[in-house]
């Protein structure tokens, strides 16, 4: 068996460690053009917060990818290997003036460890007159440190990357058993899928060593701490193709930061990172079977389209895109 991903973010890698976890005899290839710090998945934050919003085909196959990812991540948490892959346990407390619904997250209200409401002396921590507030702990994943890590494990176990641009899914270097498709915002034109939108992301990186919990509040607003520097979020500009810094962004996103915990305003800024989620409305985890103008039949799997939570939720999505390869090998997949 001989398994092709394409695209080598955060999605393309737990696929393929999947793969390699459920196929152990089988030859897995990633196919790319973009590796660690030229993937979107690097300038993640990596909390596992999913939006309230995000959505797979089903409410039920939603919920489970939401349960194996978390289950990943915590036990790669508990593990030796946890520094090396650049998982953590993180705390945070997201707040809001504007309404109580806003600090509810149903899919992890139950899911994780702790998630209860802010006292009204923890609504005091930072400024700003919040009326409503949680508190939650949950995993972090620095994909700075995740994705070489995750490359590392997956060409130790006999995988091949493969550097190359892909227009046509045709154009692969060699005949797949099955294709999993991973190219984020490439699948826009890769497979012509005008429901994938990006959503424009700009954070800035700063030292603030002595920044320990996590931060929400409203307008997009975040703090959140990783290994050797502390994410300040964020924007969210639907359909902005813009990859440039902006200086207006940044100036926003201080003031609001700032506001929050002034004591960032003597952090150092090591960097600002722009980056476009691939966004789609409901996440495409399914099965295609392509054919081409001399009738070469090419197996597909798609999974890609997780807007800004790609990191929190791409083991569960791996794992169901790897049920999908085994239900099409297997002529049981609904086609």
């Amino acid at each position: 068996m001989h398994f092709g991903v394409l695209g080598s973010g955060i999605i393309g890698l737990t696929t393929a460690l999947e793969l390699q976890e459920q196929f152990p005899s089988a030859k897995v290839s990633i196919i790319a053009d973009r590796f660690n710090e030229d993937t979107v998945s690097y300038v993640a934050a990596g909390i596992f917060r999913p939006g309230t919003s995000f959505m797979g085909p089903t409410q039920e196959i939603t919920h489970q990818w939401m349960t194996d990812a978390f289950n990943y991540w915590d036990e790669l948490r508990r593990s030796k290997e946890a520094p090396l892959a650049g998982v953590c346990q993180l705390s945070g407390y997201i707040y809001s003036r504007t309404s109580p619904t806003i600090v509810r997250n149903h899919f992890i209200e139950k899911l994780l460890p702790v998630y209860r409401r802010a006292t009204e002396e923890e609504l005091k921590l930072c400024q700003g007159g919040w009326k409503y507030g949680s508190f939650f702990t949950t995993c972090l994943t620095e994909s700075r440190l995740f994705l070489p890590y995750a490359t590392s494990k997956f060409l130790k176990n006999g995988g091949q990357v493969v550097r190359q641009h892909v227009t046509n899914f045709f154009d692969v270097p060699q005949n797949f058993d099955v294709l999993v498709n991973c190219t984020g915002m490439g699948a826009k034109e890769l497979c012509n899928d005008q429901h994938l939108v990006p959503i424009r992301g700009q954070v800035l990186k700063v030292r603030a060593p002595w920044i320990k919990t996590a931060f929400y509040g409203d307008y997009d607003t975040y703090v959140l701490p990783g290994f050797e520097t502390v994410t300040l979020g964020g924007c969210r500009q639907f359909d902005s193709y813009n990859t440039e810094w902006c200086k207006y962004d940044s100036m926003a996103i201080k003031e609001r930061c700032y506001d929050l915990l002034p004591s960032l305003k003597k952090a150092e800024i090591v960097r600002e990172c722009v980056g476009l989620r691939p966004h789609r409305a409901i996440v495409r985890v399914e099965p295609e079977l392509l054919t081409n103008a001399v009738g070469r039949r090419l197996k597909v799997v798609h999974n890609y389209g997780h807007g800004g939570y790609g990191v929190t939720t791409a083991p569960g999505t791996a794992k169901y895109a790897v049920k999908i390869v085994r239900e099409m090998l297997a002529g049981n997949s609904k086609l």
